[in-house]
């Protein structure tokens, strides 16, 4: 699977996956997504977020679970 979003640079938070070579990994979506934010109060706190970058994040963690089943 392809993510055009999902960006992982060495440069960037230490390699960490991160939202569009934005210092924003996606751990701390996926972080504020779990403890209960809803998509519409983390796209009004972090204006330079899409709700595409945040669909793409979830689809990214459903990988990463998947790749985790043995």
């Amino acid at each position: 699977m392809s993510f055009q979003r999902i960006t992982i640079d060495p440069n960037i938070c230490n390699g960490k996956a991160c939202i569009r070579g934005l210092r924003f990994p996606a751990s701390r979506l996926l972080g504020l997504l779990a403890s209960g934010e809803t998509s519409e109060s983390i796209l009004r706190s972090y204006p330079y977020l899409e709700s595409d970058d945040i669909l793409e994040a979830l689809n990214y963690a459903a990988l990463l679970a998947d790749e985790q089943v043995v």
